[in-house]
């Protein structure tokens, strides 16, 4: 275990906030984690590789974050096979880790940043695909007693980046290992938006899909180590049918997915409507390739960043009458 005072989060958060945490513990074991437990103070966060947080400023309590690693073959029947992985384990490295395998069912996720345990919390999802499809268990402990709790996936309560982690059990609870229903013979989706690219070849592979997603996510998102950013900061927001064919009659060439309670419209084409990509106010910014992503063009504020955020969901509200809600999670 490690630990630190006055500790810089610089490297913590993609955003590039230079900010400090009063305490900072790294754990890589449950047992670990177990031990500390007593001597947390009343305000602690765990956090993750980083990507999905905008700190509003020094950070005075205990930062928590694992370094929990494994990689566990727990079954395989040939159909499918079940997988326990560490919550420290960087998500993209355990995609890359099934793809070399030729297992299906999490390859339309690459490159998505971050550990595995956010991939729990916050349901990650990309292409089609949610980390919700693939989980079957999630390992975690109590954070006040110590407790370990098994989660199946009907008790996570999944939604479109949404889980019980992030709502009724938010901050009670650090996510230990995430086990994975995997396909051996897989079933690739290649319905959602550019990827029918990939319908015209023959044979594809997991690698194809894989090789696809990583091109297409280069080409578009910027890298957090050159421009700082949270990948993708707002949610695409479902509106009824009713809403969706109203804003049609005036957007017919309006992009839109088909979801089980009503219509995913892109928050990224309302933002570009409005005429905010490439677009800054002081040093943050709406990203040039991605208006769904927005950017610390350099030594930008969290209150920058927060500004335009707030001047973004504005304008989209004016014009399409949607509220279109952050992805990134908000630390004061």
């Amino acid at each position: 275990m490690k630990e630190y005072t006055n500790y810089s989060l610089l490297n913590h958060n993609t955003f590039g906030m230079d900010v400090e945490a009063k305490r900072f513990v790294e754990y890589d074991s449950e047992e670990e984690l177990i031990g500390l437990l007593p001597s947390l103070e009343s305000k602690y966060l765990h956090i993750g590789g980083g990507s999905n947080l905008l700190f509003r400023g020094n950070f005075d309590g205990t930062i928590l974050h694992s370094v929990i690693k494994g990689i566990e073959i727990q079954e395989n029947c040939g159909e499918y096979v079940l997988v326990r992985v560490g919550a420290g384990v960087v998500w993209d490295d355990f995609v890359a880790w099934t793809v070399e395998r030729g297992w299906g069912g999490i390859e339309n996720l690459s490159l998505i940043p971050g550990e595995v345990g956010a991939s729990a919390v916050q349901n990650i999802g990309a292409y089609g695909v949610e980390a919700k499809d693939v989980i079957v268990q999630v390992k975690a402990i109590h954070l006040k007693t110590g407790e370990k709790r098994s989660f199946v996936t009907d008790e996570c309560c999944y939604a479109y980046r949404q889980s019980i982690f992030k709502n009724e059990l938010k901050g009670q609870y650090a996510i230990t290992y995430v086990t994975y229903k995997l396909k051996v013979r897989p079933t690739l989706k290649l319905s959602y938006g550019n990827m029918k690219a990939l319908l015209e070849k023959k044979n594809v592979t997991v690698s194809d899909v894989r090789q696809f997603i990583i091109d297409t996510r280069n080409a578009k998102l910027p890298d957090p180590k050159v421009l700082g950013n949270a990948g993708s900061f707002f949610m695409n927001p479902v509106v009824s049918r009713d809403k969706f064919q109203e804003i049609q009659k005036d957007y017919p060439q309006m992009p839109y997915y088909e979801v089980e309670n009503g219509v995913k419209i892109p928050a990224g084409w309302m933002i570009e409507q409005c005429g905010w990509k490439g677009k800054s106010l002081g040093k943050a910014g709406v990203h040039e390739k991605q208006a769904l992503v927005l950017v610390n063009l350099g030594g930008a504020s969290s209150e920058e960043i927060v500004t335009l955020c707030n001047a973004v969901c504005k304008d989209v509200k004016e014009t399409f009458g949607i509220d279109i809600h952050p992805e990134v999670n908000f630390i004061n």
